[in-house]
């Protein structure tokens, strides 16, 4: 199977700024792939290129086999952007359907699109309501459901929770994974405990330089555990060392430890479980394999 998306030796130059630095990467069809990195990383520049808003410096981008921006990929890349703002004054069907027509449907065929969109994130209820009279979590997911307009095959959510709290945050996260059979999303995001629950691919650009990491279990990744405890306790490295099957110890953070074993040892979190009970430890977290933060930290350190 072709990726849906490659770059490779992408550099983007503003004057003398280079905003990226040589980039190559692919994503494939399937789970939400997340892209992150400090403000000024490069990750706009990026979405703007994507999004064919801006052309590369050198190097070359392609997405479903097209340069971005191309008449080909009309009704199959779908952006949305941080600020994205639903005018107060229109029912929402009235807006979707307005922006399905800006896609070339007919009036009927907009207006089917719209409540079809609308049902993808469970609000068709509210189709006659006013956006001014929504709560921030449903004007989002709105949002959301315009840039589901047409079926895409690509959908780039640029701070999708940004300025949510965590039920309507949880919300959006949750419609994602179930959208995720309908599209590939590409997130953007500063949350990296959020990313790491929805994504296994992860783009990690920081000075115009990229990397790549993953947060599912792969085979560089599948002898370690990381454990997060609530307090500090004593003496944590030397006592989780005696545990059988583990190889090393290591404090990567404040209350937070990375567990190598080695993988005949089956059962190790089961024995970590019972062991921080034993000790009454408080214990916040258990990840099987390094934690997307440790990953990404433990890069820059080095």
């Amino acid at each position: 199977m072709n990726p849906l998306i490659t770059g490779r030796n992408l550099s983007k130059s503003y004057g003398s700024k280079l905003a990226l630095n040589n980039v190559n990467f692919e994503i494939e069809q399937g789970a939400p792939v997340a892209l992150v990195g400090p403000n000024g990383a490069g990750k706009t520049t990026l979405f703007s290129l994507l999004c064919g808003y801006i052309a590369p410096s050198n190097g070359e981008l392609e997405i479903l086999g097209y340069k971005p921006g191309s008449a080909a990929l009309f009704n199959k890349v779908s952006a949305l952007p941080q600020d994205a703002q639903l005018d107060p004054r229109f029912n929402i069907d009235k807006q979707l359907a307005f922006y399905a027509k800006l896609q070339g449907m007919s009036t009927t065929q907009s207006q089917t699109e719209a409540l079809r969109v609308l049902d993808l994130v469970g609000l068709r209820e509210i189709a006659k309501n006013r956006a001014g009279d929504l709560s921030h979590g449903m004007r989002k997911r709105v949002t959301i459901a315009q840039a589901l307009i047409g079926s895409p095959q690509i959908v780039m959510l640029d701070e999708a929770t940004a300025g949510l709290d965590p039920i309507h945050a949880r919300e959006v996260r949750e419609l994602v994974s179930t959208l995720s059979s309908e599209a590939t999303f590409i997130l953007s995001s500063h949350d990296l405990t959020e990313l790491e629950r929805l994504c296994s691919q992860v783009l990690h650009l920081d000075k115009g330089v990229l990397s790549e990491h993953q947060t599912k279990v792969n085979q560089t990744d599948k002898h370690f555990y990381t454990l997060m405890l609530n307090e500090m306790y004593e003496n944590v490295e030397q006592q989780l060392q005696l545990l059988n099957g583990v190889s090393s110890v290591y404090m990567s953070q404040h209350k937070e430890y990375v567990i190598e074993y080695t993988q005949s040892e089956q059962a190790l979190d089961i024995a970590l479980l019972q062991f921080c009970h034993q000790h009454n430890w408080q214990y916040r977290q258990l990840v099987n394999g390094h934690t997307l933060e440790n990953q990404i930290f433990k890069q820059e350190k080095a």
